[in-house]
């Protein structure tokens, strides 16, 4: 008796603080994230655009399921990884579809994240209320 071998793809994103682990398999479009259904865990209408965004582009919505494990940060730098990590593990899939991803903006890493504080200073650039005398 042959043994079925499960094909699966992976993908790392990272935005802000928050890092996903993707992973891909043929399947039907079930995606599931930290145990959770999709619809349950980004409840905003926006976002879930947002993360289907490379399936969309590359037309492969209910070819996969999606199986994603995502940890530190908010909710939309999670939205970020998760949709870097996608895109990354669908590059792993066919080569080619970096020449659809790649202008739409979705194979960059954003790097735009939290400024250290700095002594002296409430925030990281906010300062106390100069006074003259």
């Amino acid at each position: 008796m042959a043994k079925k071998t499960l094909v699966q793809y992976l993908g790392t994103g990272r935005r802000k603080s928050s890092v996903a682990r993707v992973y891909l398999r043929s399947g039907k479009g079930e995606f599931v994230i930290n145990g959770r259904k999709f619809e349950e865990y980004i409840p905003s209408a926006a976002i879930r655009l947002d993360v289907m965004q490379p399936l969309a582009i590359t037309e492969n919505e209910d070819k996969f399921d999606i199986i994603v494990n995502v940890f530190g940060g908010g909710l939309s730098g999670q939205a970020g990884a998760i949709r870097l990590g996608i895109a990354r593990a669908l590059m792993e899939v066919n080569a080619d579809y970096r020449q659809v991803l790649k202008p739409a903006g979705l194979v960059t890493r954003d790097p735009r994240c939290k400024e250290r504080k700095k002594y002296g200073l409430k925030k990281a650039r906010k300062a106390s209320q100069f006074s003259k005398r």
